[in-house]
């Protein structure tokens, strides 16, 4: 799925959802791919895409919120008020 940054995306959409086999896939998928973090995109029935659900395995999404802390630090460190200016616009549009 090309838009998904640094992952190689899963994309479901089924009557009956088996997480397991899809992170399982996604991971493999990453691995191809060669991009860090794999992640499945599970459609719920009867609503529309962005009422899905992305899904990573905890190791995935340790390894990911790890990488966001250590490029944060970096950033603070390089240019600090550029770093402030962006931590306040993802506050903001949360």
């Amino acid at each position: 799925m090309s838009g998904y940054y640094l992952h190689a995306a899963e994309l479901k959409a089924e009557k009956s959802i088996t997480l397991s086999d899809y992170i399982a896939q996604a991971n493999r998928e990453a691995i191809h791919a060669g991009q860090p973090f794999g992640c499945a995109v599970v459609k719920r029935r009867m609503k529309g895409t962005a009422d899905g659900y992305v899904v990573r395995d905890v190791g995935t999404d340790v390894r990911l919120v790890n990488r966001l802390r250590d490029m944060e630090e970096a950033l603070q460190d390089v240019d600090y008020d550029r770093w402030s200016d962006l931590d306040t616009e993802h506050r903001e549009a949360a």
